[in-house]
C-alpha cells in the first residue's frame, strides 16, 4: 500500500523575528515590558495580507487592532499587514503606541489569511502568538572581569543600557553621559543611578559595584503621555486622532504622544471640523466643539419640504376639481 501525504494548501506560519527589549519569556510566549516594541513576521501562502488582532486583559472578548485597541476586530478592526512576493510579512507592534492603555498581563496575538475576529474563525486559516507584558523593568547583576593594573583591581564598573537608546545616566549627582555606557574606576559601594530622557518618565535605581566587577544594569523607560477631553455641540460624533479611529463625543481620550496631533469631528448632517491639537506630557487639554450644519444637506432638507409642500396642494386642488365635477 502506497503511503498517503496530506497536501496542505493553505497555511500560516508565525514566527517572532527579535524583541526590542532585553528578556524573553517561557518557550512558547514571548515576555515584554509596556512600551516597548515587538517585532512579528512570519509566512502566508494564501493571500498578499495577514490581517492582525489581539485579545487579553479587559480588551473587548472578540478582539481589537494591535494599532488601535478602540477598534474591534469583529467591525472590520483587524490591523491588516502586507505579505511580500516571497510570503513573508513582517510587522513592528509598538505597544506604546497602541490608542489607548494596555495593563500589564497575557496577551494572544491572532494571525490570519482574512478579516475575522474571536467568534469567527471558522472561515479563515490562523495561527497565534502568546505575549506577556511586564511593567518596565530594571534588571542588574554582577559579572567578574580581570583586572588589569593593581589600581583597577580595586575598583569596579557599569555598563548601563536602557530603551529608548540616548537616555542620559546621573551618578550619585554626576552626569556621566547616554547610553550605551560604561562608567569605569568606581570603588567599591552602592550607587544612585538616574536615567532620564525627553518624553519618558525618570527613573532611579540603587547599583552595586564591586571590585574587579561589572554590573550589568538594563532599564526600559515609561514614556510620557498626556490626555485630551473632546466636547461637541451637539454630541454623538465620532473622533479621530491622526487617522485613527478615538470613540464618540463626548469623549476623554488618554495616553497620547506629546506634540502635535489632528484632531477630525465628524457627524452626518454637519460640516466636518479638522482641528490641530497641541498635547503636553502629565497634562490634559479640552476642546470645544461647536459643529456647523452642512449647507448642502441643509438646501436638500428644504428642498425636499418645499416639493412635499407642493405635491399636497396640487392633490388638493384636483381633489376640489373632481367634487365639482361629480356635481
Amino acid at each position: 500500500m502506497q503511503n498517503s501525504i496530506p497536501i496542505v494548501t493553505r497555511w500560516i506560519v508565525v514566527c517572532i523575528a527579535f524583541l526590542l527589549m532585553f528578556v524573553t519569556g517561557a518557550a512558547g510566549q514571548t515576555q515584554a515590558s509596556l512600551g516597548s516594541t515587538v517585532i512579528l513576521s512570519g509566512y502566508s501562502y494564501t493571500g498578499t495580507s495577514v490581517y492582525l488582532f489581539l485579545t487579553g486583559p479587559n480588551l473587548p472578548p472578540d478582539g481589537v487592532a494591535l494599532d488601535n485597541i478602540n477598534r474591534p476586530a469583529d467591525q472590520g478592526g483587524a490591523t491588516q499587514v502586507d505579505v511580500d512576493a516571497d510570503g513573508h510579512w513582517v510587522y513592528e507592534w509598538n505597544t506604546a503606541n497602541t490608542g489607548g492603555s494596555l495593563d500589564a498581563g497575557s496577551y494572544t496575538i491572532w494571525v490570519a489569511d482574512g478579516p475575522a475576529d474571536l467568534s469567527h474563525l471558522s472561515a479563515v486559516e490562523y495561527s497565534t502568538l502568546a505575549v506577556m507584558l511586564t511593567e518596565p523593568f530594571i534588571t542588574a547583576e554582577i559579572s567578574g572581569g580581570s583586572a588589569g593594573s593593581s589600581d583597577e583591581s580595586q575598583t569596579g564598573s557599569m555598563n548601563l543600557n536602557a530603551i529608548p537608546d540616548g537616555t542620559s545616566v546621573v551618578v550619585n549627582g554626576m552626569y556621566k553621559g547616554m547610553t550605551p555606557l560604561t562608567v569605569s574606576g568606581l570603588h567599591t559601594g552602592t550607587y544612585n543611578v538616574t536615567f532620564s530622557h525627553f518624553g519618558f518618565r525618570e527613573l532611579s535605581t540603587p547599583v552595586t559595584v564591586q571590585a574587579g566587577s561589572i554590573s550589568e544594569v538594563n532599564v526600559s523607560l515609561v514614556r510620557l503621555t498626556g490626555s485630551l477631553v473632546v466636547n461637541t455641540t451637539p454630541g454623538g460624533a465620532q473622533l479621530t486622532v491622526d487617522g485613527l479611529t478615538a470613540g464618540t463625543s463626548p469623549a476623554t481620550l488618554e495616553n497620547l504622544h506629546p506634540g502635535n496631533h489632528t484632531l477630525n469631528v465628524t457627524k452626518d448632517g454637519y460640516v466636518m471640523q479638522i482641528l490641530p491639537v497641541r498635547i503636553i506630557a502629565g497634562q490634559r487639554a479640552t476642546v470645544d466643539v461647536v459643529l456647523i450644519l452642512d449647507d448642502v444637506s441643509g438646501t436638500v432638507t428644504r428642498a425636499a419640504g418645499l416639493l412635499l409642500s407642493t405635491m399636497c396642494g396640487i392633490l388638493i386642488m384636483l381633489l376640489l376639481a373632481v367634487k365639482r365635477l361629480r356635481k
